[in-house]
């Protein structure tokens, strides 16, 4: 088996297994990893059609527990602002998409493992701007959604809502993101292979995460989720 596709098969095997036990971080953890293999331009539409594969079938359940006032201006405000993280992709080099997407995975990695919250009351202005910021994010990166995350699990919302209100919001920014690289001629046939092929490690890891959720407490694979980023994008900052 070639080097490259044996080590994007584990990529997106630890990627499904990240997705499976915290509901979010596959992008996090895939991202950074796979643009040490293939050019950014490839890795981020690759990773956007795996998190759009992983959150569908969760849609139905999704939306009956979701809460539209907490996330329609996040994710209206993220759809409008992906246009110009996907002008930074088309324009920026390969090493420079590189070291951002690492930085970003580092610092919202460390953020996260603080216990760092958003602590301010939910508000329209600061949703909208944590959209743009999040839709911009997506747009260059694939990797959008860690603003959203640090502000929604500061909310009042049980566990249970917010999981919903977050795969809503993957499933909608990762739509807006596929068809922007459509437009953009970055969502290739090869593209669309690569990602073929990697769903099926991708998917095996998500059940096997769901099925160690539920063995162990949510906390402590939070906790070992946001290493594991930390650990990654780390390595591929300092390798660049």
């Amino acid at each position: 088996m070639d080097r490259v596709l044996a080590w994007s098969l584990l990529i997106a095997l630890a990627g499904g297994l990240v997705r499976g036990t915290t509901g979010f971080g596959a992008a996090m953890v895939m991202t950074p990893a796979l643009t040490l293999l293939m050019d950014a331009r490839t890795a981020v539409p690759v990773t956007l059609l795996l998190e759009t594969f992983a959150a569908a079938p969760m849609l139905p359940a999704a939306w009956r527990e979701s809460r539209a006032r907490v996330i329609a201006p996040i994710s209206i405000a993220a759809v409008l602002a992906v246009p110009a993280g996907g002008l930074l992709l088309a324009m920026a080099s390969p090493l420079t998409l590189r070291r951002i997407i690492a930085a970003t995975v580092v610092l919202f990695s460390l953020a996260l493992l603080s216990g760092r919250r958003y602590k301010g009351a939910p508000r329209l202005g600061t949703s909208i701007g944590l959209g743009a910021l999040s839709g911009t994010m997506l747009g260059a990166t694939s990797i959008g959604a860690p603003p959203v995350i640090l502000y929604l699990l500061s909310g009042p919302d049980p566990a249970s809502v917010t999981r919903a209100n977050l795969t809503l919001y993957v499933v909608v920014i990762s739509a807006a993101g596929l068809a922007m690289l459509g437009v953009g001629g970055l969502l290739t046939a090869a593209t669309v292979r690569q990602a073929a092929l990697l769903a099926v490690p991708f998917a095996i890891g998500i059940l096997l995460g769901s099925r160690l959720f539920a063995r162990f407490s949510d906390q402590r694979f939070r906790q070992l989720t946001m290493l594991l980023m930390f650990a990654v994008a780390l390595g591929v900052l300092l390798s660049s």
